[in-house]
């Protein structure tokens, strides 16, 4: 079988260590400015440099641990004003051991290590392999493959999270046997993730937004802005053209063209993460994947809703809006695992101390997503701490009102660059949408709902190109596609969508109609697409 050449995407060696050496100079210049000069940084453009550190590194460099870790001594460092001790104490007391003891960050990382668990279980009686089969007999092709990918993507919209976990595990099976490179399906599931979640009236998203709308019916709003959310929308209709007029390019072409020669994973890290995922016992049954997947599902509706407050009197959709998406991830799926561990008992499938030994290889296969979560999580933490939030949000007050009918692009704009530094969605919503209610709350509503619509998707824009965004590297762990090899191989994809979405909010600030600013939306990616096609040929 001839392969095409498998190397793993990075820069050439001389341009990392440059990259290095650029950063090192760069923090002894920070040390002379800010250690013995006393040039302020919080609260000022300097708060962002520990992301732009990180991000940096890691697109270059394509070592996601270290430029993350790089960027976290930054910030540390600049948050004790280069005060070595108090740096230590910043970076670890009040950094990564801040962030493991948050109750909400272990909630995640403890439906984590279920979801690794229970697709250790999955792969161990054959499910995975028995659902691979079933559905390659049914789905006859790549098209098909991807297109069912993008589906269960869009039904599985209550979380972000948890759409990333539950479409890789339930679709990988199916999307190897077409040969759907690993990045391929890493795409799929992250535009089918935050893109469906914040257009969805019923999500955790949804109660997120909604919470930030002070003085508004924030529901309404929330609901009177999906039309506006191009970003969310045109990422939909990108994976439809893709798919449909089968188009590939930047680093995915290689990728897919790996893929059709029988190798899905491009990079030698994906393939050492993938193996405990190809140890399968036997072949079981098509019902040992889909029945725990409805236990999954079900359990974590159940789950959310009751820390929502649904089982004391409150509505669904009003429970739904005031649940707690961590807690209830955990405990929706903690019953679901131990009803899978007792299915699987009762039908034989595996003996208890096989579905004992799926615990520590499920809490394994996570432990690369767990990292990188915990280190994104203290970068951002020392970034708030600098004040970046509070930089941008003074920015915005200044010069909202007078942006008027170009402030959606702009808007759209800012959030993108700050969702992107962060690597959050909730937190741009957090400080943007209430700038935007104050400024245009008692003086153009239509201009307030869509701006409030370029924020959020400005911000999902930010989140999905961000290699620090959680959601990307929940959909790394999902597709069990390394991760730098996901960012670089989404981000082109991405930042087209981004092109078209920005001139699309210029034109709904002028027009005011979102059916005229869709269908031009629509049209120009098309048009762009087929460019694209044509030249590559």
């Amino acid at each position: 079988m001839n392969l095409v050449k498998s190397t793993k995407p990075g820069n050439p060696k001389w341009m990392t260590n440059l990259s290095l050496i650029a950063v090192i100079m760069f923090l002894g210049w920070l040390y002379y400015a800010v250690g013995i000069n006393h040039m302020p940084v919080k609260n000022t453009i300097w708060a962002l440099t520990p992301p732009i550190i990180a991000i940096s590194l890691a697109l270059i460099t394509k070592e996601v641990y270290s430029s993350l870790f790089l960027g976290m001594v930054t910030g540390a460092l600049l948050n004790a004003d280069f005060q070595f001790v108090e740096g230590l104490n910043r970076l670890f007391p009040n950094g990564v051991m801040s962030v493991l003891a948050d109750k909400w960050n272990v909630g995640i990382l403890v439906f984590l290590v279920i979801l690794g668990t229970m697709v250790q279980l999955m792969n161990r009686t054959g499910g995975s392999a028995a659902f691979g089969a079933w559905a390659s007999n049914r789905i006859k092709s790549r098209r098909g493959a991807q297109l069912s990918t993008m589906l269960l993507g869009c039904l599985i919209f209550i979380d972000d999270y948890f759409n990333c976990l539950t479409v890789g595990s339930v679709m990988r099976p199916v999307t190897d046997k077409h040969k759907i490179s690993r990045a391929k399906l890493a795409y799929l599931i992250d535009s089918t993730a935050a893109p469906i979640c914040i257009i969805a009236p019923i999500s955790s998203w949804a109660a997120a937004v909604s919470g930030f709308v002070k003085g508004e019916n924030g529901m309404s709003i929330f609901v009177q802005s999906i039309p506006y959310n191009f970003y969310a929308l045109l990422t939909l209709a990108m994976m439809v053209f893709i798919i449909l007029m089968k188009i590939d390019y930047g680093p995915m072409l290689q990728n897919e063209n790996n893929a059709r020669n029988g190798d899905l994973f491009t990079t030698s890290e994906d393939k050492q993460t993938d193996e405990g995922c190809l140890k399968e016992g036997k072949v079981g049954r098509v019902s040992d994947l889909v029945i725990p997947v409805l236990f999954l599902i079900t359990g974590c509706v159940i789950g959310m809703i009751y820390t929502g407050g649904f089982f004391s009197g409150k509505g669904f959709v009003e429970a739904f809006g005031a649940s707690d998406a961590s807690v209830g991830l955990v405990l929706g799926s903690s019953v679901a695992l131990i009803t899978t561990i007792a299915y699987y008992l009762m039908r034989r499938s595996l003996s208890f101390s096989d579905c004992m030994n799926c615990l520590p290889e499920g809490f394994k296969q996570m432990v690369p997503a767990m990292l990188i979560l915990t280190f994104a999580w203290t970068l951002k933490n020392t970034t708030d701490n600098l004040g970046a939030a509070t930089y941008v949000a003074s920015l915005m007050e200044h010069s909202a009102s007078g942006l008027m009918s170009f402030l959606p692009a702009i808007i759209f704009i800012v959030a993108v660059g700050l969702a992107f530094a962060s690597g959050t969605s909730w937190g741009t919503f957090g400080i943007l949408i209430p700038i935007v209610v104050s400024c245009f709350q008692d003086i153009d509503q239509q201009l307030m709902i869509i701006s409030i619509s370029a924020c959020m998707a400005g911000a999902v824009c930010g989140d999905h190109c961000s290699p620090i965004s959680d959601t990307t590297i929940m959909s790394s762990a999902g597709a069990q596609c390394e991760h730098m090899n996901h960012v670089t191989t989404q981000l082109p994809y991405a930042l087209t969508v981004a092109m078209v979405s920005f001139f699309t909010f210029l034109v709904v600030g002028f027009t005011r109609s979102e059916l005229i600013s869709l269908a031009f939306g629509i049209i120009a990616l098309f048009l762009l697409l087929t460019f694209i096609r044509f030249r590559r040929r």
